[in-house]
């Protein structure tokens, strides 16, 4: 490409990363502490665009200073283009069911573990639950109602999990921590259907086929499904 049209591509990159960073389209790639990278990378490629198509004009309103030869470029180059406009037009889908399963749970040991807060039921984030279920053993847990969000995933066997996928940085990096069900599950779901559960600590627990990592148990006592979350990745944990 020459370079007009380079300064086409980084004007499109440019725009795509700020439409991305203005809205939530930014949260299917990287975590939301991002976006002001996101968006300030984006009015970089854009300044840089602008810039490159002021100094080929100033270079053409001088006229060249020697013979140079001009080859046009392949216009099948222009389809480099349409990965942006897809980027623009398309919002991808957050991991799923199926990363899930064939990830091994990520859940590590907390460093501590802070007081419940107040509310009946105590809302946690599953990760949150799940660490103070497998290695504290449900004792900061103690005999509260609690509330966790995720989406179902559902194993070879048909048996049912909660999943949120947690990250450091972006999509990419991301990895499951499952937490097993038990007691009144709803009698049918569909994988990649987000529920929140109210219930309690149970001792119940096995081990990630993949990875042999622990898998605590929830035991239910109501569900309900609810929408897709502004951020579908789990930011509490720190891998």
């Amino acid at each position: 490409m020459n370079r007009q049209a380079q300064a086409v591509v980084l004007f499109l990159v440019g725009g795509a990363m700020v439409h991305a960073g203005t809205t939530d389209l930014y949260l299917r790639y990287v975590k939301a502490g991002l976006q002001p990278l996101v968006v300030g990378a984006g009015v970089v490629l854009i300044v840089a665009a602008l810039a490159t198509v002021w100094y080929e004009r100033k270079r053409a309103s001088t006229g060249p200073s020697k013979e140079v030869h001009v080859h046009r470029e392949p216009r099948v180059s222009w389809l480099l283009v349409l990965p942006l406009l897809a980027l623009i037009l398309v919002a991808p889908p957050a991991l799923g069911s199926y990363s899930a399963l064939r990830t091994g749970t990520a859940l590590q040991a907390p460093l501590a573990y802070a007081p419940l807060p107040s509310g009946d039921p105590v809302r946690l984030s599953l990760v949150d639950y799940a660490g103070r279920a497998a290695y504290d053993h449900g004792r900061s847990l103690g005999d509260r109602r609690i509330a966790i969000t995720g989406f179902v995933a559902l194993d070879g066997k048909g048996t049912p999990y909660l999943v949120r996928m947690a990250l450091n940085c972006c999509a990419a990096d991301a990895q499951p921590v499952k937490v097993g069900l038990t007691g009144r599950i709803p009698p049918v779901i569909q994988p990649d259907t987000w529920l929140e559960l109210t219930g309690t600590y149970t001792a119940k627990r096995t081990k990630d086929p993949v990875n042999n990592g622990i898998i605590p148990f929830f035991d239910i006592t109501e569900a309900k499904p609810v929408p897709t979350p502004r951020d579908p990745y789990d930011e509490s944990w720190n891998g």
